[in-house]
């Protein structure tokens, strides 16, 4: 059995919100939905009243709700989760590198922006201030640096292209992933959601849709912070079976949600940092 993890109700308010048609959703569908999960009616509420204060969420007319804009906007920069594999390239060698040197090390807010945009695009600390990651996605350097800014890295930070590293230098870079213990990962996820397909019937509904929600949650979390790496840092026929892996899962949990509320919830994950909500689904 699949072990749920304990959210807050505002992150599964925003789950729920995120994976909705048009991303929104009515208090009479989000109560009942939420119950599933192991959330109060009135939490739901507070939630939502803070969601809204905070600008997260929008009133869209009497008793329903739709994400901001700004959480819609990261809510579409991680759909792609599908299509992971149409986002790289073949490996030329280089290297795409983003230089930190001169931004604030006091203002949490930018950190936690910086830092979220660094993970999502599977970038590591090579130097004190230089963080590196193949340049093998597609669009290049070039639209990698567009991609850092729109998620929060500061645009005063240079990014930039780096070829023909010392020896020392390459066997360091190549060594910030970990690459075979990722691979192990791939493959022993994948393992995980063939059995659970398995299993799924035997479950009752309800167990079933919230299993769907927390294990699809954390497979999901996985494929979104995967640095796509190319071979030979890791295996990249793992990483794609996982992800098909993922899709199947996915379209289980939709049919389950669906079923039990008309919500075709599939997988989706949300942090929480503060008052700095990011929206994955």
């Amino acid at each position: 059995m699949v072990m749920p993890h304990a959210p807050t109700a505002k992150r599964i308010v925003l789950e729920l919100m995120s994976v909705a048609d048009q991303h929104e959703a009515s208090i009479a569908t989000l109560i009942p939905a939420c119950a599933v999960l192991g959330v109060g009616d009135n939490s739901v509420r507070v939630a939502l009243a803070r969601l809204v204060a905070a600008g997260t969420v929008e009133l869209a007319g009497r008793g329903r709700y739709r994400l901001g804009r700004a959480a819609r906007a990261m809510t579409r920069q991680v759909t792609s989760w599908r299509e992971v594999e149409k986002q790289v390239r073949r490996w030329d060698g280089g290297w795409a590198c983003a230089h930190l040197g001169a931004l604030s090390r006091t203002d949490r807010g930018a950190l936690r922006r910086r830092d979220r945009a660094l993970r999502l695009l599977g970038f590591r600390a090579l130097e004190r201030d230089l963080v590196v990651r193949p340049d093998n996605l597609v669009g290049g350097v070039g639209a990698l640096r567009e991609r850092l800014y729109a998620l929060g890295l500061e645009p005063t930070a240079p990014v930039f292209r780096a070829d023909e590293l010392d020896p020392a230098t390459e066997a360091r870079a190549r060594a910030l992933w970990a690459g075979d213990r990722l691979s192990e990962t791939y493959i022993e996820t994948c393992a995980r959601i063939d059995r659970w397909l398995v299993a799924v019937d035997d479950l009752e509904p309800r167990a079933a849709a919230r299993e769907a929600f927390f294990f699809g949650g954390d497979v999901l979390r996985a494929i979104v912070y995967d640095p796509r790496l190319p071979e030979p840092l890791v295996d990249v026929g793992a990483r794609r079976a996982l992800v098909d892996a993922a899709k199947r899962l996915d379209a289980t949990g939709r049919r389950l949600w669906a079923r039990l509320f008309g919500m075709p919830h599939g997988l989706v994950i949300t942090e929480e940092h503060g008052h700095d909500h990011v929206e994955l689904s």
